[in-house]
């Protein structure tokens, strides 16, 4: 008899624990997503990108069908999809939802893809925009918004740890810090305390040791950035402190210029020089750093011996590590969608921390939430303090005001022009 009161206590614990269980799930599922349309409903969508492939959405696409299982989602890879994406939304078989940049606002020959987005600012479309930082959010003069950040993307540089535990030594967090960091390593016995991509202008390591300089030099300077984008030739002066502070970085040995032209490509020549494991820092973008994972299978040396690593801000400000705040990929919903409703429904179930979150740890890229400390890769960034945070979004500067600086910055960290010759001919570069 006690045999069996015990077993029968025991089966009642057990159905009282999967009760609970289920109450949770159930609570849970309340607390989240909540359709709003029939879930019957029957109808394709289609999300248009330049990916050659987007995991990430095709496993929220799986995330949606749980709830719609009717509705088939897919995603279409459009080829020279800047050039093209006008002409596809202008065409019979335009996408429901597509991807935008904000480089792409009022420029007459991206028209197309603005005037076609719907205004996802319109509270009756119900997305949780407030889960969004809101300073990589789009400013329009006529304060709607057509496109949306789903991830987001920065500089810095990857770190790693496991040689910063081994020799002793901190992550610098300010300019001096960086610089007696790479001494002491140097001591050490590495070569290249610090390394990046440095055959092209564009993310290279002058532009990520430049252009956090420039953009705090003239946040908070209107007429600055005014002159700046009407490339105005005495806009110029505006770069000194930037391009002073690279030359300096240079200077005080940090890096190798020899070997770090060695490195052929920004992304994955830049990952497995990382991986082979002797450089403790290497300068890189978001972009590249979400490329990290799939690679540690494709580096002998780091299959080795592997390391732990994230990706923390460049410390190149005497007061600190700037965070260069910046959309990457951005959705807009075709307004002319046939299927208008449930495109909507999709982003109002995309646009929510859980889910942005949750497609950025698939892609391995920055989240555009306000909470950056799930995913380890990147919450050194969010420990930044908010004066420190800069968005190229708020301070208003136009690609072609960054294309000067980046430039300018290229002449003078290769040697080919002085400062004040860069300083110069500002206006007159051109890509």
């Amino acid at each position: 008899m006690k045999k069996i009161m015990c077993m029968f206590l025991a089966v009642l614990m057990i159905l009282s624990l999967a009760a609970c269980g289920s109450e949770k799930q159930e609570s849970t599922a309340e607390e989240g997503f909540s359709p709003s349309l029939d879930t019957s409903t029957d109808c394709h969508i289609t999300v248009a990108g330049g990916y050659d492939n987007f995991e990430a959405l095709e496993a929220e696409f799986d995330s949606f069908n749980e709830f719609y299982p009717n509705v088939e989602l897919t995603f279409t890879k459009v080829d020279d999809y800047n050039n093209m994406i006008g002409m596809v939304l202008d065409g019979n078989d335009a996408p429901d939802i597509y991807v935008n940049y904000s480089w792409m606002y009022g420029r007459d020959q991206y028209k197309s893809s603005i005037d076609h987005a719907e205004d996802l600012a319109d509270t009756a479309l119900g997305l949780d925009l407030d889960c969004i930082r809101s300073n990589i959010i789009l400013n329009t003069e006529d304060g709607s918004l057509p496109m949306v950040p789903v991830f987001a993307n920065t500089y810095g540089m990857l770190v790693n740890n496991d040689l910063f535990e081994k020799e002793g030594l901190s992550v610098p967090k300010t300019y001096k810090e960086l610089v007696d960091v790479c001494a002491a390593f140097r001591e050490k016995g590495y070569e290249n305390p610090m390394m990046g991509f440095s055959k092209e202008e564009t993310t290279s390591l002058y532009t990520l040791t430049a252009y956090p300089i420039f953009c705090e030099t003239v946040a908070d300077d209107a007429e600055a950035v005014k002159k700046l984008n009407a490339l105005d030739a005495s806009a110029g002066e505006y770069m000194r402190p930037a391009l002073e502070r690279m030359l300096q970085f240079l200077n005080d040995g940090c890096v190798d210029i020899d070997n770090c032209a060695k490195i052929e490509d920004n992304y994955e020549a830049v990952i497995l020089r990382f991986f082979e494991g002797d450089v403790p820092m290497m300068f890189c973008s978001g972009d590249t750093v979400s490329g990290t994972k799939k690679r540690e299978s494709r580096s002998e040396a780091f299959i080795a011996s592997p390391f732990t690593y994230t990706f923390a801000p460049v410390p190149v400000s005497d007061d600190g590590a700037i965070f260069l705040d910046m959309p990457n990929l951005q959705f807009s919903v075709n307004k002319d969608s046939a299927n208008l409703d449930m495109a909507n429904e999709f982003m109002r179930f995309l646009i929510t921390s859980q889910e942005l979150n949750n497609m950025a740890q698939s892609k391995g890229i920055m989240s555009p939430t306000k909470d950056l400390s799930f995913n380890s890769m990147y919450a050194a960034f969010g420990d930044v303090p908010e004066s420190r945070i800069l968005s190229p979004e708020v301070i208003g500067l136009t690609d072609d005001a960054v294309l000067q600086m980046r430039q300018a910055n290229y002449g003078v960290g290769t040697g080919e022009m002085t400062i004040d010759e860069a300083i110069g001919r500002y206006g007159t570069f051109t890509k």
